[in-house]
């Protein structure tokens, strides 16, 4: 854990911000102010800092990304001054967690060191460069897009994805922007940053490696705490042993003590607590989470060092080994199963320092609450903060951390090997005491690439990271944190001579759907274990409007295309919604259109993955989250509103699934050809239980009209085991449709308490059905906080949304994308900070229903 000791002093104050010299591209209105100095916020951006002088205009708005490129191409200069008395300690250091990143520190016009690399901390003996009262500290950092090409040019331009040279430096790619990302490559004091003055001893880390034994003499579990305890010597106090104590304090307040030493000579000291009668750390839906506070002192000459922090004990596994249909990924947590529902995550802001332990735990709600059980932290951004693992920890969500490589060749020559292998050091140590991280993974698409990218011809024979991935990443785990499983790649298929993508083998990355194929195309994938897949659709209207500008709004407008950054985007979201919805007669359509399809597609999806259990063991989706208002993957915008695709994948994600999926029918097995997959013809009900409990029951299959007609029904037998699946066939007089597009297929179990949704399989996709533009009746009532928006169909209402932040851009509302059979009725709650007219947010009620008919009123 990122731990500040108490003597620890922060030098956050009276910074200011200059640029000694100004690049081509900066406008002359900014020269006097960055001669002078502007106020600068430590930690900060230089962004941030010219935003609040009033030198730049707000970068995510409109097409100020264009006009801001000077930024990145300037190099920045942060300065303070200090007051410093020596004091009675030995040592004083400084310390600065996190430069972004090419930097040269200088203390009173001493330097100190120089940096090249923002996943890592720095720290230097600062005693000769102090002096007695004020004191000067200075940090100038190289223009980051110009230090970047003139490495490429230096050591030749290697294999990325980007128009900038990202992978040159150890700064986070995305920064240098992406295909959902803005372009702010910048610079900037990013951590805290102080004197840290000590004697005798400090605890320069701990790892707190837990593991859990059989049963004890008490009975249940014994937890094992291993804590590997790091010391530094003052060099005033000699070599001796060091002294070492060990608290573990239960979640009942219950303690062990244990004591150790770091030898005389020697850095590391191991001491051991066993804990009887453990509780077990759990994911979340598996059981409870809880957390053991661990204190560990250090004494030297009377003085005392302290580290504090938590564990939960658990066991972490990966089962890759081959079975009949390839080789699975089975994460394994206390030895059972866990099915995951995850979501890729990416930074949350495109501005680090704007991400408060409150916006991680809003988006860790939103992770919770739509169902997600895993975060995989994504490698073209950073290690996560320790205020996202400590969320996790305590709400059983478990994280997947990526090394920061992604979508590029990194070269292996020093001095890029000796930096990654002192930031996977330092965060594998800084992460290990937390029970949520089950799994690091070298890197993102990279060994992907080196397959299918045409990367040999660029490379020529140069190497292009496979050494990090398959030697120095799991060399230091091996040495550091052997508790946690690695897979060298995402994806990766677990053995020599097989393509990295296979479906048959580990992890898939599914991206043909999106760039060129229809979304159907993820039927044809029977995927082990599905870490990436995913389709865009725009922010909310709010969070649009907020930041494009163009007159009049267009899907190809100018500014529209700056906060679209995949190629061909808008294109291809108009490509896609093709056969599924009709073509919007408005931007509003437009809007409603392309987000509802981007629901669909990962709903569809995701069910049909799921389905697949337990050959598939597990979806990833691309993405939770934004790092700036934009057209993307993401479920919930930057502004933090919850698009549809986030309550279609908070449905496909439930815990227990219906859902009624294509199947080859016995015949169909029986005429296919020898290795040739036979065609479905038939229809299936398959449950997946994702629960600790067995469930069984009876389900009534009604095949039915729009307006609520049965037309035929049966009755199905369905046991399903924990975290298991099962599939029952629906006869065909039931599944088959006799006129698609005025027809639904629905299953429903008996038992109103077994918590499984309804299922549906439509007729035809909502371009071909006949639904009613005016089935639905709204009554709207005002509440304390907001309304309440009763709404009754009258026939069947396909996807009703609430798009409540047209009205208010802070409502919320409580549900989303609810399909509505003739007669069903729902109440949305929305609540509303500047009360919102409940007439407003009745108005704002959408369905996939209005749709179709304004395609009618339009071609007639």
């Amino acid at each position: 854990m990122t731990s500040l000791p108490p003597t620890f002093r922060a030098l956050h104050d009276g910074w200011s911000l200059t640029a000694p010299t100004l690049p081509a591209g900066a406008p002359d209105t900014v020269s006097a102010a960055l001669t002078a100095g502007i106020p600068a916020a430590v930690p900060g951006e230089a962004h941030l800092d010219l935003h609040r002088a009033g030198l730049i205009d707000a970068p995510f708005d409109g097409d100020n990304e264009t006009s801001q490129q000077w930024v990145g191409d300037t190099s920045w200069r942060y300065a303070t001054t200090f007051a410093w008395q020596p004091g009675d300690a030995t040592r004083h250091d400084l310390v600065a967690l996190g430069l972004d990143t090419v930097a040269t520190v200088e203390l009173n016009g001493v330097e100190l060191g120089t940096t090249q690399n923002m996943h890592r901390s720095f720290r230097w003996d600062a005693r000769d460069a102090l002096r007695e009262g004020d004191n000067s500290l200075v940090v100038t950092f190289a223009a980051p897009v110009p230090e970047a090409l003139a490495r490429a040019e230096r050591d030749g331009t290697l294999p990325s994805t980007n128009h900038h040279e990202y992978n040159q430096l150890r700064k986070m790619a995305c920064s240098f922007g992406w295909d959902w990302g803005i372009d702010v490559a910048g610079a900037g004091i990013w951590k805290p940053i102080g004197l840290d003055s000590w004697s005798g001893v400090r605890v320069v880390s701990v790892r707190p490696l837990v593991d859990v034994a059989g049963a004890g003499e008490q009975g249940g579990h014994d937890g094992v705490l291993t804590a590997h305890v790091e010391i530094e010597r003052d060099g005033a106090t000699g070599a001796g042993a060091v002294p070492l104590e060990v608290r573990v304090t239960g979640p009942d307040g219950g303690q062990l003590l244990a004591t150790g030493s770091v030898p005389a000579g020697e850095v590391e000291g191991v001491v051991t607590v066993r804990v009887p009668g453990v509780r077990r750390w759990w994911p979340v839906g598996h059981g409870a989470q809880p957390l053991y506070d661990v204190d560990v002192t250090a004494t030297s000459d009377g003085a005392a060092a302290r580290w504090s922090g938590r564990v939960g004990f658990r066991t972490v596994e990966l089962d890759t080994a081959p079975d009949d249909a390839g080789a699975p990924f089975v994460l394994k947590v206390n030895g059972e199963t866990v099915l995951v529902r995850g979501a890729n995550w990416i930074p949350d802001h495109a501005f680090l320092t704007e991400i408060d332990r409150d916006r991680y735990a809003r988006r860790v709600a939103d992770a919770l609450e739509a169902n997600v059980n895993l975060l995989r932290v994504w490698g073209g951004g950073i290690y996560e903060s320790d205020d996202l693992y400590d969320l996790a920890d305590e709400r059983g969500l478990l994280m997947w951390q990526d090394f920061p490589f992604a979508c590029a060749a990194y070269g292996e020559d020093e001095p890029m090997r000796s930096e990654v292998e002192a930031e996977a050091r330092e965060n594998v140590t800084r992460l290990s005491p937390h029970p949520s991280l089950v799994i690091w993974n070298g890197n993102n698409e990279n060994t992907w690439g080196s397959v299918d990218w045409g990367w040999a011809g660029m490379l020529d024979g140069r190497p292009w990271g496979d050494l990090y991935y398959r030697e120095l990443l799991p060399g230091v785990l091996a040495e550091l944190d052997p508790t946690r499983p690695y897979s060298p790649a995402s994806p990766y298929s677990f053995g020599d001579y097989r393509h990295p993508n296979d479906e048959r083998y580990g992890t898939m990355h599914i991206w043909d759907v999106w760039n060129r194929e229809d979304y159907g195309v993820y039927a044809r994938y029977r995927p082990r274990f599905l870490s990436e897949f995913g389709f865009q659709g725009p922010p909310a209207w709010s969070t649009l409007t907020r930041v494009v500008h163009d007159e009049p709004l267009d899907p190809f407008g100018h500014q529209m295309l700056v906060h679209q950054k995949a190629h061909l985007g808008n294109a291809k979201l108009e490509r896609g919604w093709q056969g599924h919805l009709p073509d919007p007669a408005t931007i509003e359509d437009w809007h409603w259109t392309t987000q509802l399809n981007q629901a669909h597609a990962v709903r569809f999806g995701i069910e049909h993955v799921r389905s697949l259990t337990p050959h598939n063991t597990g979806t990833i989706m691309w993405q939770l989250n934004d790092s700036w208002p934009v057209v993307s993957w993401a479920a919930v915008d930057h502004d933090e509103h919850r698009k549809p695709l986030w309550h279609a994948l908070r449905a496909a994600y439930a815990p227990r699934l219906a859902t009624l999926q294509p199947r080859a029918s016995d015949a169909a097995r029986a005429a296919a050809w020898e290795g040739v997959p036979p065609e479905p013809d038939g229809v299936a009900l398959v449950v997946v239980n994702d629960t600790g409990a067995r469930l069984a029951g009876t389900w009534t299959v009604t095949r039915e009209r729009l307006d609520g007609a049965v037309l035929a029904t049966t009755t199905l037998e369905v046991d399903v085991p924990a975290r298991g699946a099962a599939t029952v066939p629906v006869q065909a007089d039931v599944a088959t449709f006799g006129d698609p597009g005025e027809e639904v297929l629905v299953a429903a179990p008996d038992d109103p308490a077994a918590d499984v949704a309804v299922a549906l399989r439509h007729g035809a996709e909502v371009v071909d059905q006949r639904l009613d533009p005016r089935a639905l009746r709204i009554e709207a009532t005002r509440t304390a906080d907001g309304c309440e928006l009763h709404v009754t169909a009258t026939s069947l209402a396909r996807d009703v949304f609430c798009h409540a932040d047209v009205v208010d851009p802070a409502a919320r509302v409580d549900a989303g994308m609810v399909t509505l059979r003739a007669g069903e009725r729902v109440t949305l709650r929305v609540t509303s900070p500047a009360g919102g007219d409940p007439e407003a947010f009745a108005a704002a009620v959408r369905s996939a229903n209005d749709l179709v008919g304004r395609a009618v009123s339009a071609g007639g």
